[in-house]
């Protein structure tokens, strides 16, 4: 099947845009400048509000969110005039704070030039720091361990601590990386806590109170924009069944199966299951203590299924990864288990970029 031209993908977008948006009248003068401008330079550019609409749509199409229901709540921060390697680091930095809203986060995304080569290193613009040691081991989050390297490469001094977190590497073509710790008065460390078991509070756990994910590329029309980080707030799983479950991970289940008194050398005990359900609750009660927003997973189901509701009653089918909208913990207890669900993918969305660092 052959690719899409930027003309057809330009028309497909701008027509679903005025549609939706009730600005039919205006398309065809519209179109006519994006036409010739695709003609005269070989692209075109989106006014403020076509951008606005592309960033909320691209959410709404995405198959691996589950929190889909709340997609034209997005908050869109335009950074296409930012052009200075310090000017798109403010940038950056404000989005974290804007992002976070004393606790109460907004799912916000920034979007910057996509003709100016601008890239941004890390996968999450939060993100902890990997060690290895001598023995193999790893302290921190192995998922990091590649990026961790490249930032002391360029100058980043280590901590060895177990939640140090990154500074932001970005790149701009004909640039070398550069990177800058995040100021530490726009970070917010939720310490994980259980509240019943001491044993797990014990571990002193933390995790940071935003999910901003900056290794995707929004496509809006054709056009590419390589650096839009973007975010939600976090479903307690990503971080209690994934993040600090997951064997190539934190890998804590032993961990904390073991400070609960568990039998690790009995699977019929199910201390795996034990373990990652108060792991979970311990994830939720902290971030509710801390004041930070969060969503359980059953909540999270409930929400894509009034999602899926929505669209039908606008006559769009809902596409989605059922591999990633079925929760990793008790998912056959959830509604999202017993649906049916077609992976098509569908323009405007957000598309991984190649793994340049890890």
């Amino acid at each position: 099947m052959t690719e899409p031209t930027l003309r057809e993908k330009a028309k497909s977008y701008l027509t679903l845009c005025y549609r939706e948006l009730n600005k039919q009248d205006l398309f065809d003068k519209r179109w006519e400048e994006v036409e010739q401008s695709i003609r005269d330079r070989g692209m075109y550019e989106l006014l403020d509000f076509e951008l606005d609409y592309g960033t909320k749509v691209a959410w709404r199409n995405s198959n691996k969110c589950i929190g889909r229901l709340f997609w034209r709540s997005m908050e869109v921060m335009d950074q296409r005039s930012v052009d200075s390697m310090e000017a798109i680091f403010t940038a950056l930095f404000e989005h974290i704070d804007f992002a976070y809203n004393g606790g109460n986060i907004r799912s916000t995304i920034s979007v910057f030039n996509a003709h100016k080569g601008i890239r941004i290193m890390n996968p999450q613009l939060l993100g902890f720091a990997a060690y290895e040691q001598e023995d193999g081991s790893i302290i921190g989050d192995p998922k990091h361990l590649r990026f961790t390297k490249e930032c002391v490469k360029l100058g980043w001094a280590p901590k060895n601590g177990a939640f140090d977190l990154l500074p932001i590497v970005i790149k701009k073509e004909g640039e070398a990386p550069a990177w800058k710790e995040i100021p530490d008065d726009i970070i917010t460390l939720v310490s994980i806590e259980h509240p019943n078991i001491k044993a797990i509070s014990d571990l002193k756990l933390k995790w940071y109170s935003t999910p901003i994910i900056s290794n995707m590329t929004l496509e809006v029309g054709g056009i590419e924009f390589m650096a839009s980080p973007f975010n939600g707030w976090y479903m307690g799983t990503e971080i209690g069944s994934r993040n600090l479950a997951d064997e190539d991970r934190y890998n804590l289940l032993p961990v904390v199966a073991k400070q609960m008194g568990l039998d690790i050398r009995d699977k019929n005990s199910l201390w795996k299951d034990r373990a990652l359900v108060e792991l979970n609750q311990a994830v939720l009660y902290s971030f509710r203590k801390a004041g930070v927003k969060i969503i359980d997973h059953h909540s999270a189901s409930k929400q894509f299924m009034q999602f899926m509701r929505q669209e039908a009653k606008e006559g769009r089918d809902v596409t989605a990864d059922w591999s990633w909208i079925v929760p990793p913990t008790s998912g056959s207890t959830t509604q999202v288990f017993h649906t049916e669900m077609e992976d098509v993918t569908h323009s405007p969305n957000y598309f991984y970029q190649e793994n340049t660092w890890g």
